[in-house]
């Protein structure tokens, strides 16, 4: 989703680092003058020092205070940056767990629940319905069949919704979750990538932007790109930014 991010809209600075081959550039902070640990925004300027030493989290609610002083510092460096300021609304069935801003149950997405049914082979039409006139990997599939894919899919998109809300899940070590800067995945803006970043220097995808906020403001390991995590979470982004037009390479 920019601050401790995904995708920052408009924050986009360079870092000084140049990309060779694979090797990914990292941000450069100020040292820790404290003893502290020094917490960045995915722009690698804006930064702060937390009075916990390195290695250690911050409690939910600390690193949310951090999250929105950060974010604060930023929209007054940049007071006429484009930022969405309207939480999408999402309809799916269910209700989840996953938390919001503030660690509270969120309200704006609803997650599906769990269910133990799995893909099935479409090869049997239930009586009284009729299969689709396709050919190919679709043909024949009835209205049980896709009821059933689309259960999966909301699955996999909550299982996303609840990796974004959860630092430890998604390896940070300072206690920072991505719904922090970027509650219900607001301003990641998925349907604009690929698209060239500074912090990366290439043209990035939305898979890198992930890595990215993961190794730096999170400061964790970044996700094999075929991981069931990250696959999880670009489910749950896109999903949040469904009727949007694509628009790849808008900054």
């Amino acid at each position: 989703m920019r601050a401790i991010a995904i995708a920052l809209v408009g924050a986009c600075c360079c870092v000084g680092a140049s990309a060779r081959g694979d090797e990914r550039p990292h941000h450069t902070l100020p040292k820790a003058q404290h003893g502290g640990t020094v917490v960045g925004l995915c722009d690698g300027e804006t930064s702060t020092e937390v009075a916990v030493p390195p290695g250690q989290a911050l409690s939910h609610d600390e690193a949310q205070r951090v999250s929105d002083q950060l974010m604060a510092e930023w929209r007054r460096k940049h007071p006429d940056a484009h930022w969405d300021a309207a939480v999408a609304q999402q309809t799916t069935p269910g209700s989840g767990t996953a938390k919001n801003r503030g660690g509270q149950p969120s309200t704006t997405h609803d997650v599906a629940p769990e269910t133990t049914s799995r893909p099935t082979t479409a090869t049997k039409t239930p009586a009284g319905t009729q299969p689709r006139e396709q050919t190919g990997t679709y043909s024949a599939y009835d209205a049980r069949d896709e009821l059933v894919w689309k259960t999966e899919v909301q699955k996999f998109i909550a299982e996303g919704n609840a990796l974004f809300h959860d630092a430890k899940k998604l390896g940070g070590t300072v206690g920072i979750s991505c719904d922090m800067c970027h509650p219900n995945a607001r301003n990641t803006h998925p349907e604009t990538y690929p698209k060239y970043q500074v912090q990366l220097q290439r043209v990035a995808l939305l898979r890198d932007m992930i890595n990215w906020c993961i190794e730096n403001p999170l400061k964790g390991k970044a996700l094999p790109d075929d991981s069931r995590t990250m696959r999880a979470l670009e489910a749950y982004i896109i999903s949040q930014r469904q009727g949007e037009r694509i628009d790849v390479g808008r900054h």
